[in-house]
């Protein structure tokens, strides 16, 4: 079986698109992350469901989980207004990481390897530079346990 034989649909989000329209596709459609293109449609990065929530929780929370306890529920609540007006771009973390991308032909465990490796339950399969469509943890764990 190959990354081809599983793949499935999923949306995808701009760039400029708003960090609200993110989680708000993470939420109606129970996503593992999200995939993000660039103006031209291209694969920027993928994201996890949990990446999603870090651009929600402010970076000291994130460098100091301890003043994350002091904050009482009007503070928590109040966490994704916070996003409002803001675009996936600007969330974004300065430094890349790697992305969970594979070709059609990559095995199952291939696949399973990259999602590991990355720590995100999603995986964009590419081919000449085209998202053909992705690969997610549930897919891949289904297709297994039905081996």
């Amino acid at each position: 079986m190959r990354a081809r034989d599983l793949l499935v649909d999923l949306p995808v989000i701009g760039l400029d698109s708003p960090v609200i329209d993110a989680v708000s596709l993470l939420i109606d459609q129970d996503l593992p992350g999200l995939i993000v293109v660039d103006d031209d449609g291209s694969l920027f990065t993928v994201l996890s469901a949990t990446e999603v929530l870090r651009l929600a929780v402010p970076v000291y929370h994130q460098e100091d989980p301890i003043l994350a306890r002091v904050e009482d529920e009007a503070h928590a609540d109040a966490l994704l207004r916070r996003l409002s007006g803001r675009t996936v771009r600007s969330c974004l973390p300065p430094r890349p990481h790697e992305l969970p991308v594979s070709g059609p032909d990559a095995t199952v465990v291939e696949v399973a390897v990259l999602m590991m490796r990355t720590r995100i339950p999603l995986v964009a399969v590419v081919e000449g530079g085209r998202l053909l469509g992705a690969l997610t943890l549930k897919t891949l764990l289904e297709h297994l346990l039905a081996e």
